[in-house]
């Protein structure tokens, strides 16, 4: 199957293209490259680079016809889109309609969109399910929310058929430290160099970690599966901070505890039932498998 892939060169698309490719499916890539890498890029995977808000893109869509588009890039950093809103605005919604037009102009028959846990906000209840209140807390939140109703709306009027993924806490290999990062590639960042990791608060808040390799797995699976649904992705288990240091560390480092954040939420997770319903996905990957792999990983690159 021909399949475009957004984002491909970052962190979890990345992650995405291996899989498509694994599998046997001819795979292209849109990616501007500002936070992906070409180091990431599959070889056997065809780079398009340039910006989704581009009107160019349209062109390549009618070569590549492709039948399934993932659309994985975005503005990430929830810091960034509090200081530039309009940017955060045009690149994770115009963006998105920017695709969702070409994938109705040149045929495509479903989109499987990376959306995020921070669309629920401050949790009601937990784990947080698929019909908890959309309530985001962050600019981020909201252009992440947005593409999911034009999506929908895409869907009605024209038949594109789509999967939402709504993504927990995603860890792994690849994943820059640098900037928003994640509290994991923070922490492998500072354990190599022989830093303190800095905790905010006590560290008993808890999050949803999710490897990436399970992240690409569910989309893989979504790739037939999950028509016109909305789906979790996580493993709906609650790790502390302080827990994931210990894990991390071996029990060997303590963190130093700074201030908390006003705008931490305290404790999150999401409910995986879904997943397991509509694409058979159940996370193969443990926490501490997970940590392995990734602290192997930026071990060895760092050598």
């Amino acid at each position: 199957m021909r399949v475009l892939v957004t984002g491909g060169c970052g962190f979890i698309g990345s992650h995405i293209v291996d899989g498509l490719v694994a599998a046997g499916h001819e795979v292209f890539i849109v990616d501007n490259l500002s936070t992906g890498n070409l180091a990431n890029l599959n070889p056997k995977a065809k780079l398009y680079e340039l910006d989704v808000r581009d009107e160019k893109l349209g062109e390549i869509f009618a070569e590549v016809k492709p039948k399934v588009v993932y659309h994985e890039a975005a503005q990430i950093d929830i810091a960034k889109s509090i200081a530039d809103v309009g940017f955060d605005a045009s690149v994770n919604v115009l963006g998105t309609v920017n695709v969702l037009s070409c994938c109705r102009d040149h045929g495509v028959g479903k989109i499987i969109y990376a959306s995020s846990a921070a669309v629920y906000g401050d949790p009601q209840y937990l784990p947080v399910d698929e019909k908890h209140q959309i309530a985001p807390l962050s600019f981020y939140g909201v252009s992440k929310y947005s593409p999911e109703l034009y999506i929908k709306a895409f869907s009605h009027l024209y038949g594109l058929k789509y999967t939402i993924l709504r993504y927990a806490n995603v860890y792994g290999i690849r994943q820059d430290p640098k900037g928003e990062g994640g509290v994991v590639s923070i922490f492998v960042d500072c354990l190599l160099k022989g830093n303190t990791p800095k905790i905010f608060g006590d560290g008993e808040q808890t999050r949803d970690f999710v490897y990436v390799k399970d992240i690409a797995a569910a989309n893989l699976l979504a790739l037939t599966k999950g028509d016109n649904q909305i789906i979790n992705v996580s493993t709906n288990k609650r790790t502390t901070v302080n827990e994931l240091l210990n894990v991390m560390s071996e029990g060997k480092v303590e963190g130093e505890h700074l201030p908390a954040r006003n705008a931490d939420i305290l404790h999150s997770a999401l409910d995986n039932s879904k997943a397991a319903e509509f694409l058979g996905f159940a996370p193969k990957y443990t926490l501490a498998d997970g940590l392995k792999e990734t602290v192997e990983y930026y071990r060895n690159k760092n050598k």
